[in-house]
């Protein structure tokens, strides 16, 4: 039997106002600052996981957001992180998708133990490592 859990987050940022850069504080609350904290990673907008009985392993669809994406810096993986920080799977993107944002890749064959409920995927940027917006998934709503 194969099951399935879908995830998805639309994460909205404030947009920046134009004018001198100078009159401007970098930030101006904790919300902020955070925004352009986050604006250093990925985000992870969207995950589909589903497990194969057959091989006893998770399959991720995970849909990636990095609009600064260049060859100089871009998300270049993902990965798939348990309770406690054990990292299930790893997944290296070789190239930027500027031209295709938001974008989806799949990993499978991820061996997952079975008392494990739920995991977290975490982007990766090209430059400043894991970080930013990431989504947990309920793998027992999966089935």
């Amino acid at each position: 039997m194969t099951r399935l859990v879908a995830v998805a987050v639309v994460v909205s940022l404030a947009a920046c106002s134009g004018g001198d850069d100078d009159a401007q504080p970098a930030a101006t609350s904790a919300t902020e600052a955070a925004e352009v904290a986050d604006d250093r990673f990925p985000e992870i907008v969207a995950v589909e996981a589903t497990y194969d009985d057959g091989t006893e392993t998770w399959s991720f669809d995970v849909t990636v957001s990095s609009p600064y994406d260049t060859p100089e810096r871009y998300a270049d993986g993902w990965r798939v992180v348990g309770p406690g920080g054990t990292v299930y799977g790893v997944h290296t993107l070789a190239h930027d998708h500027a031209a295709e944002q938001p974008f989806t890749r799949r990993q499978s064959g991820v061996a997952i133990p079975t008392e494990v409920t739920e995991v977290t995927i975490e982007g990766r940027d090209l430059v400043n490592g894991f970080g930013g917006a990431a989504l947990t998934v309920d793998l027992e709503g999966a089935g």
